[in-house]
């Protein structure tokens, strides 16, 4: 059962009912299989350029930095979908751990990643297709991205899951035809020097990593995805807690593979095309045009369906906020079982991808994320060896030294991005406060929750 109330009133918002629940039908792989599509396998192009310039060559160590934070992380998640198996959010964990006002906060950061990723999305439509058909230009691309995506999310996209696999299904043979072709291409003649080089060779410095490996936090979001999944998943306590450090450390791990193929087959990173489309430069050198079309239409094509689902997750999320009151009531509303309006405002926030760079985007998307990630990782600490009261050496290991070192790698990463984001990322987060006061009469009342009921 689910039940909307505002506690300073005691009003019934909404309540909503069901007879039965969920089929637990998902398994270890099932789950495993979703938090990996949910990644995208060829997220690791998104920012291969960017970073591989930040890290002089060294994308695939800024990775495997990325991934040791995340690991941490990904464990506190399962700490808490432990806790909470019937909630499976930042925004619920904090609000259950540090009260509504927190919780609030730690719901709005990360509504930062929420407006942003299909804005990303479309910007990356525009960059690649404009680089393959440069007669087109980006904004073109990205005006009716934007558009068909628009409308595909006001009509219902019901299939689009089935769609997904396919996309996903394809992106994961091309991976395995680009690593095949570029170890033909190289046909051994590389130096030993050659194959450390892009972990650590000329130019290293741990300053222009850490900087790196902030931005590529934006890889590992949809890892955390898997814990929505709790009342569909047997065993769920069990099951899920090992699922989501499964699909993080093997999707950082092929995230790692693919930047150092990459820089192995095409070192020459100061000579990109188009730093924001760098993949077509590796590409290049490894198939010719051939590969490059491929490439195209697989990556393209992934960012479409990203697209579409990112738009329609956000679209939900405002819709939410809206009918329990955190935000005006057009938001809340529906118009053929479909929320148009919170659909259309995103659409239209999204339009600021034709001027908005790929850099800003992608570091305020990581500025949100490690916020949402420090605030599960002090929520384990929180909850239980505060709140349960848990003592003894193997439960502060558990709860307190693993999810501290996750906390801290995830505040260490964030102070390494660069000052505009984090300048815009603490405007937005004050601009929450500000709304959080408002709506709650200057903090003398709570804010409107949503309450799920411990079904499980």
């Amino acid at each position: 059962m689910v039940t909307i109330t505002n506690k300073s009133t005691n009003k019934l918002l909404h309540s909503a009912q069901s007879t039965e629940g969920f089929k637990k039908v998902l398994g270890i792989p099932a789950l495993v299989l979703f938090g990996l599509a949910y990644m995208v396998p060829l997220a690791a192009f998104t920012t291969y350029g960017l970073v591989t310039q930040i890290t002089a060559g060294h994308l695939p160590t800024a990775y495997l930095v990325t991934l040791l934070a995340m690991l941490f992380t990904a464990y506190s998640y399962g700490r808490m979908v432990y806790a909470h198996p019937y909630a499976g959010s930042v925004y619920s964990y904090t609000r259950k751990t540090f009260g509504s006002s927190l919780g609030f906060l730690a719901g709005w950061t990360l509504l930062l990643d929420y407006i942003f990723l299909p804005m990303l999305c479309y910007l990356l439509i525009g960059i690649y297709m404009s680089e393959y058909i440069p007669q087109v230009p980006t904004t073109v691309w990205i005006l009716g991205s934007i558009a068909l995506v628009t409308v595909l999310n006001m009509i219902g996209i019901s299939s689009i899951t089935r769609a997904n696999w396919v996309l996903i299904s394809a992106q994961l043979i091309f991976i395995a035809v680009f690593i095949v072709m570029a170890i033909s291409k190289l046909n051994g003649q590389v130096t030993s020097a050659e194959l450390v080089q892009p972990f650590y060779g000329e130019g290293f410095s741990f300053s222009s990593i850490m900087a790196g490996a902030a931005i590529l936090c934006l890889s590992f979001l949809g890892f955390d995805a898997v814990s929505t999944l709790a009342e569909e998943t047997d065993d769920p306590r069990r099951r899920l807690p090992l699922a989501i450090m499964l699909v993080t450390l093997i999707g950082g791990l092929s995230f790692t593979l693919v930047s150092y193929v990459g820089h192995i087959v095409f070192p020459q990173w100061g000579l990109f095309t188009n730093v924001d489309a760098a993949g077509l430069d590796v590409m290049r050198s490894v198939g010719g045009e051939w590969l490059v079309t491929f490439f195209t239409a697989t990556y393209v094509a992934g960012c479409f369906a990203a697209a579409m689902v990112s738009q329609a997750s956000v679209s939900r999320i405002l819709f939410a906020m809206g009918r329990d009151g955190m935000l005006p009531k057009a938001f809340g509303t529906l118009k053929r079982r479909v929320p148009v309006f919170a659909i259309s405002v995103v659409s239209i926030i999204s339009l600021l991808a034709v001027i908005i760079s790929l850099d800003l985007i992608v570091t305020l998307i990581s500025f949100g994320a490690l916020i949402a990630f420090s605030a599960v990782n002090l929520s384990v600490i929180k909850h239980y060896l505060i709140d349960e009261r848990l003592t003894g050496t193997k439960h502060l290991l558990r709860y307190g030294l693993l999810p501290g070192i996750g906390f801290l790698c995830c505040i260490w990463l964030w102070t390494s991005l660069s000052s505009a984001t984090f300048t815009l990322g603490l405007v937005w987060l004050a601009a929450g406060v500000v709304y959080l006061a408002v709506l709650t009469r200057m903090f003398t009342v709570k804010p409107p929750e949503l309450k799920v009921a411990e079904a499980l």
